[in-house]
Parts: structure tokens; C-alpha cells; sequence
């Protein structure tokens, strides 16, 4: 079945769409990971990976975004960014591009300030339809705050001065610190199943973002969302804005506002215009924030727009050629180091030390025959030498010494027959272990006859 043209497109097409899909559908977001792999160029941009243990995503922080943000970023550093989803056309891949970076600390609280009230907001607990209107008739009020603290004295204080008939029930609480958050949700709860009040306030003094910081957790929210009771949230000054306010029946600015709201007047009519004025102030505030949202949404598009966003793409184009030009010279480089090494192994082979050391080895191994031959000689030679002085001495006179006779001289001839030898001559006869000297005093010739 053939396609219709108007239905093909081309992958600068599709990544286009792609690009517009992730804009509209994501936008402007907060993340907090690790750095790695940073760099920063001649032209100013940063790039760098936001990682977690999970994942990670490229990321690009152009010159005239990353001068405000006060210090370089280093490798393996934590940090939080505000950063605008897109993509990069020339190569299919998705990125970030940064707008504004700073060190986890101070900044992790607003953001997951932030990211819980759009959680809450996405699933529906702060439409309007979802508030209970306080009831007409009070006659019991619940407070849940600490017992200790001045917000406490201060909606006492007011309550007594402005209806003293009113009942009051204290659900003591820690508002501050980890183990705040549970207490006040816990609180909330108890309220409910003992339903002995009429409305609760929930709330406390002024503080930094941190010592507000367990009314923006998402275990009071909830609570303050399932409570059956009014709940009438008052925290800290009125300038101060936590979840808590979103999500209860009706914010008031200050403790002693909220006891002034639940407390009779004279003026009751006054009261309900205020209680509607609130719910008009919190309708308008929900009105102008998602109109902010979608003007955000369509500046951060038309952002996408700019020759500066677009030279960024470009620079990290090549960037990314660069790199690969880097890679295939670096490759080139090393087959002809391969080759050289081939050659010089093939050199060394041929070399005529290679020879001169085998004709070494050769002379040794004659030398070492020569030595081996010679020791051989002499060993025959010695040997012959043993049987030739055996034979010697067996015909020597001193074996003949050896077996009992003498040798007699004179005047070193050896006395043979008589005729050699006269009275007084001195003779020296030779035995087998030593030397007799005498002297002749006679002489017998013997009788042969």
C-alpha cells in the first residue's frame, strides 16, 4: 500500500515535534542530582551530567544564565537546578537547559515545598468544592499547636477577651523538628474520632521555612484533607504560605486571626463577609497561579526560540565533532604506532647482534666440548700413569727392600764381590725403612769347593 507524501516526515520533522511535545507537556521543572563529567568551555556555557544512582541526563547552562549563579560547580557535587526539557534536533537526544543552579541545602526545602503543592494540586485537594464552611453555631473549640507556645497564649488570650462561653480542647503537639510532622497528623486524627469540637486550628508561631517546615509535610496534608472537623489552618506570620494553608477548609494569617474567625462578634455579618472574602482570596490565588504556570509555560517556549538557544545547539555540535575528530586521530595515531612496533619487531630479528649472540653461544658450547675432551685426556692419562708406576715398582729395588734383602756400598758403589771391599772400609747398607752405617773388621771369603 503506498503512502501519501502529506504522511512521511523527515527526522528533523519528527525531532521537531518531538522538541514541541516535551515543552508543552514538561516545561519549566526543579531537579537535584550530582554533577559529573563538567565542562566549561572558552564560550562561557557550562555543560555537565545530573546524575542520581539511577539515571542521568545531559545538561547545558548557557553564559548569560550561569554568571548569576556565584560559583563553579565541581564533579560530584550536589546541587539544585531549575532547568527547561528539550531536545537536541541534530542528534535525537533529550536535554536540559539551566536556568538557575545552587548547592542542595536551602533550596532542597522549596523545592520539594514546590513539588508537593504541585503533586496536591494535580490530584485536586485544593479545589474550592472540596472546603467545609464552619459551622454557624460554635460552641467548642479543638486547638492543635504546642502547649507551650505564644500561638496558644495568644488564641486564649483572644478567645476569653472575645467569648469566654466558648469551650476549648487542647491537642498538645510538637510543631517543630522530625518528629512533628506525625504528632500533628496524629492529633488531627484523634480530634476526629473523639468529635467533641466544632472546628479545629491548626497552627503555630512564625519561623524560618524549616521551623514551618512540618505543616508541609504530605502525612498533614493528609490528614488535614480526611478530617471530618473544619479545620482552620494558622501558621506562622501572614506573609508565611504552607501546604497546610492550600489544603485546609480556611487559612487564616496568624493564630490570633484564626481565634478571632472562630470566636463570636457583634458584627457576625462581618464574620461570614470575611469567611467569604478568604474563600474569594484563596479561589483567586488558585486562578492567578495557573494562569502564572501557563505564561511560564509559553515564555520558557518562546525561550526555546532564541538565536542564543540555538547557537548553544550549535556549540554543542561541535563540540561533539571535536571529540570524535579527537577519537579518530587518536586511532590513526595508534595503527601506525601497531605498525611501527611490527617493524621494529621484524628489525630486531634480523639484527646482527642476533647472530653475533648465536655464534656466541655457539663458541661456548665448542669450549665447554674442548674442556669436557681435555678432562677426559687427563683422566686417561693419569690413569695409564697409575698402571705404569704399578709396573715400576714392582721391579724397583726397594719392593726387593721391602720383602727382607739390603743394598751394601761403598764409596757409593755397590759391594758385589769380595775383592771390593778391605778391612776398616766403611760400608752403608740400605734396608727397607732406613740407613745402617759400619765398619769392616773382617773379612771371610767362602769356600766354594
Amino acid at each position: 500500500m503506498a503512502l501519501e507524501n502529506s504522511n512521511i516526515l523527515s527526522v528533523k520533522d519528527l525531532n521537531q515535534m518531538v522538541k514541541d511535545l516535551l515543552a508543552d507537556a514538561i516545561g519549566q521543572i526543579w531537579l537535584i542530582g550530582e554533577i559529573s563529567n563538567f565542562s566549561k568551555p572558552s564560550s562561557g556555557h557550562w555543560y555537565f551530567t545530573l546524575k542520581d544512582d539511577l539515571a542521568q541526563v545531559r545538561c547545558a547552562m548557557f553564559r548569560n544564565s550561569n554568571f548569576r549563579t556565584g560559583f563553579t560547580p565541581a564533579n560530584g557535587q550536589q546541587v539544585l537546578i531549575r532547568a527547561t526539557v528539550t531536545l537536541y534536533e541534530a542528534r535525537g537526544e533529550y536535554q536540559l537547559v539551566v536556568d538557575r543552579l545552587q548547592a542542595a541545602g536551602t533550596g532542597l526545602l522549596q523545592q520539594r515545598f514546590e513539588q508537593l503543592k504541585q503533586k496536591l494540586q494535580d490530584e485536586g485537594l485544593f479545589e474550592t468544592y472540596h472546603k467545609k464552611p464552619l459551622p454557624e453555631l460554635i460552641r467548642t473549640v479543638g486547638v492543635v499547636t504546642s502547649a507551650t507556645g505564644a500561638a496558644l497564649h495568644d488564641i486564649l488570650q483572644i478567645l476569653r477577651r472575645r467569648d469566654p462561653s466558648l469551650n476549648v480542647i487542647i491537642y498538645p503537639t510538637l510543631v517543630q523538628g522530625n518528629e512533628a510532622a506525625p504528632q500533628i497528623a496524629k492529633m488531627i486524627q484523634l480530634a476526629n474520632q473523639r468529635n467533641e469540637c466544632d472546628v479545629l486550628i491548626v497552627g503555630r508561631g512564625g519561623g524560618s521555612l524549616e521551623d514551618l517546615w512540618p505543616f508541609n509535610e504530605e502525612i498533614v496534608a493528609r490528614a488535614i484533607f480526611a478530617s471530618q472537623l473544619p479545620i482552620i489552618s494558622a501558621v506562622g506570620h501572614e506573609i508565611d504560605f504552607t501546604i497546610a494553608d492550600f489544603i485546609a477548609d480556611l487559612r487564616a494569617p496568624t493564630p490570633s486571626a484564626a481565634a478571632e474567625l472562630v470566636s463570636k462578634d457583634k458584627q457576625e455579618q462581618l464574620k461570614r463577609l470575611r469567611v467569604q472574602q478568604q474563600h474569594l482570596s484563596m479561589a483567586m490565588d488558585y486562578y492567578l497561579m495557573q494562569k502564572r504556570e501557563r505564561l511560564t509555560k509559553i515564555f520558557h517556549r518562546l525561550q526555546q526560540q532564541h538565536p542564543q538557544v540555538k547557537l548553544a545547539r550549535q556549540q554543542t555540535s561541535l563540540l561533539k565533532l571535536q571529540t570524535r575528530l579527537t577519537e579518530i586521530v587518536q586511532t590513526r595515531i595508534n595503527q601506525q604506532k601497531n605498525i611501527f612496533n611490527r617493524y621494529e619487531s621484524q628489525l630486531k630479528r634480523l639484527s646482527p647482534q642476533r647472530q653475533l649472540s648465536q655464534y656466541q653461544q655457539r663458541l661456548q658450547q665448542r669450549q665447554h666440548q674442548l674442556s669436557a675432551a681435555l678432562t677426559s685426556k687427563m683422566t686417561q692419562a693419569k690413569h695409564k700413569f697409575g698402571l705404569l708406576s704399578s709396573q715400576l715398582n714392582s721391579v724397583s729395588p726397594l719392593a726387593t727392600l721391602d720383602r727382607g734383602y739390603s743394598i751394601t756400598t761403598t764409596k757409593n758403589h755397590v759391594i758385589q764381590n769380595m775383592q771390593q771391599v778391605t778391612v776398616g772400609d766403611t760400608l752403608t747398607t740400605q734396608i727397607a725403612h732406613g740407613v745402617i752405617t759400619s765398619q769392616v773388621t773382617d773379612i771371610q771369603e767362602k769356600d766354594h769347593g
